[in-house]
């Protein structure tokens, strides 16, 4: 890759904005391998040079892969006027320029939600061409029955008239249930359970592509992605 200004790379690694890390720079708390930088006009070669605050090496990543356990009652966008967003929630550990959510999920619907800074791939992981799955489990007002099961896999159109392709549904527990989509219309999961004559009382994704929401992050809570969960997930985009 191209050289960088050293204080857009500390600002890309989420130490703070363009004026916080200068005057990191300017307290010499930042070196390029053994030289300390002062001058936030400096460039670094991340593959080929290291940068250290107070001490301690940074390790450069082009984009940045979040998985969020999203918490019901906030809006996936970058930023709203009247709610908060997806990204408000975002420790300053990932406070980095260009986040975004890849996709949505609706404000009253939890679970897995990718926030990345990688406009490709967001639009690969949203393509309906891809068909990337996605595993959501829903509880209702009234159990499912083998002919809604018949209804969500031979494709049912929507109220709007929207043919949805066929999906995978299956009973869980009493009034729960469990669907598999390849598409994200508005409201999709819960106008197809309407369709059906059943409300969704609570929606919760569980799993993108082969990547499934980590149990340990609690509603709000985000973490990097593994590089294996990264692999998986470029694997069903881009293959």
């Amino acid at each position: 890759m191209r050289p960088i200004r050293i204080d857009r790379f500390l600002a890309n690694q989420g130490k703070g904005s363009r004026k916080e890390v200068r005057t990191l720079l300017k307290n010499g708390r930042v070196r390029i391998n053994t030289a300390v930088v002062t001058n936030s006009e400096q460039k670094v070669d991340p593959e080929k040079e290291t940068v250290f605050l107070d001490g301690h090496a940074l390790i450069w990543h082009a984009h940045l892969y979040l998985m969020m356990n999203k918490p019901a009652g906030v809006i996936s966008a970058n930023r709203d006027p009247k709610a908060k967003t997806v990204l408000d929630l975002l420790p300053s550990a990932f406070s980095r320029p260009g986040l975004f959510p890849a996709g949505r999920l609706d404000k009253d619907t939890e679970g897995f939600l990718l926030i990345t800074d990688d406009g490709v791939f967001a639009h690969e992981i949203l393509s309906p061409r891809r068909h990337v799955e996605k595993l959501y489990c829903a509880q209702l007002d009234a159990s499912v029955t083998p002919s809604d099961v018949e209804a969500f896999s031979a494709g049912m159109i929507l109220e709007d008239g929207f043919q949805c392709q066929p999906a995978k549904m299956w009973a869980g527990k009493e009034k729960e249930a469990f669907t598999v989509l390849r598409e994200g219309k508005f409201h999709q999961v819960r106008r197809m359970f309407a369709m059906c004559g059943k409300r969704v009382l609570h929606l919760r994704r569980l799993q993108i592509g082969a990547v499934v929401l980590d149990v340990d992050l609690k509603p709000g809570e985000v973490r990097e992605l593994t590089e294996s969960e990264k692999k998986e997930v470029k694997k069903s985009v881009f293959f």
